[in-house]
């Protein structure tokens, strides 16, 4: 008889002595993230959250999922695990934001082809850090270690994050009206939207990321992966302020015209002057690698706005010094009107 080779998970690429080393390396991360009401710690079945909704008339937990998409390729290119981490963060909660919820949990699934722990932790603690930020509780994860599924360095990740609104304030886009304003939220570049886009244009530029210099100074780099900026200590804010909001939009993929779209009624338009703000200068570095339209730009890109506050005018004053107290560059970008053409338009 034949003796049978000798097998171990291991000898297969999936280390399980190196995944609970990496269990061990971010609970002081996911710890530091922790609400009153989680009532399980880090390495169980599932995230227990005991919520306390007295305080509000009619909770309704809202829910979102997303991912940092193609942008990861150049995260991983140029070592930016925290940003990824950050990133599938924001992607939710900016989500949630704009229907005036406050986010209560977020859980992430990694997956890799052999486990980097180093690479790795540095994502989950960028997902703790933007999780503190929110004030939102990273109450689970899975790490797949699966080999031969990714190429070598490689990873993806997606996140999951459950919030809570009282139905009475949810901001829903139903109080929109003719007379409307719009004011903007500053972006600091692509987010994580257009980065198909992105990576293309880098390449007809055959531009070098680490040595390009942008017309602000920074790196190259710098400008083009810089984090998704969090908008939710701003909504929460403008929540407890008691201004009149009729809408919020998160530009996000679709640009200035997918994300105001699926707000209006089939009565209203919007018009958007692209004069009203600066576009940031990551954007100006891409877009001058290839002949892209404006309206291809402004529907690919944020091009500089990452958030919009829809609100009676009388209500502008008002809400631009709450945003600009915390932490907001606001633009006045456009207004609502009654339909008479395009849903969206541009000028400036």
């Amino acid at each position: 008889m034949t003796d049978k080779q000798s097998l171990s998970y291991a000898d297969c690429g999936v280390d399980i002595d190196a995944g609970n080393a990496f269990v061990g390396r971010i609970t002081k991360a996911v710890n530091s993230t922790m609400r009153p009401e989680v009532l399980s710690g880090l390495g169980g079945f599932g995230g227990l959250f005991k919520p306390d909704f007295s305080d509000m008339e009619e909770p309704v937990l809202v829910s979102g999922t997303d991912g940092v998409g193609t942008k990861l390729l150049l995260l991983q290119e140029y070592d930016r695990p925290h940003v990824a981490g950050i990133d599938a963060v924001a992607m939710c909660v900016n989500d949630l934001a704009a229907l005036g919820a406050t986010p209560l949990f977020f859980l992430d699934y990694l997956a890799t082809g052999k486990l980097a722990g180093e690479t790795l932790a540095g994502v989950v603690e960028g997902i703790a850090d933007a999780c503190r930020t929110c004030k939102c509780s990273l109450v689970g994860g899975e790490t797949a270690e699966m080999p031969g599924m990714y190429a070598p360095g490689h990873y993806d990740i997606g996140g999951f994050c459950v919030g809570v609104v009282d139905r009475p304030k949810m901001v829903d886009g139903s109080k929109i009206s003719a007379g409307d304003v719009i004011i903007g939220l500053a972006s600091n570049g692509p987010h994580s939207n257009g980065f198909s886009m992105v990576r293309r244009l880098l390449e007809l530029g055959k531009a070098d990321l680490n040595n390009d210099v942008l017309s602000d100074g920074r790196k190259a780099v710098e400008g083009v992966l810089s984090p998704t900026r969090l908008y939710v200590p701003a909504v929460n804010a403008l929540m407890q302020s008691g201004a009149e909001i009729h809408g919020f939009s998160h530009i996000t993929g679709g640009g200035m015209f997918d994300n105001f779209e699926r707000l209006l009624s089939d009565e209203l338009a919007v018009t958007i002057d692209v004069s009203a703000w600066p576009v940031p200068p990551a954007f100006e570095y891409l877009l001058d690698f290839a002949d892209v339209a404006r309206d291809e730009r402004y529907r690919t890109f944020n091009m500089g706005i990452g958030f919009a506050v829809i609100l009676p005018e009388s209500e502008a004053d008002k809400v631009e010094a709450v945003l600009q107290k915390a932490g907001e560059t606001t633009y006045r970008m456009g207004s609502v009107h009654q339909r008479d053409g395009e849903v969206v338009s541009l000028i400036g």
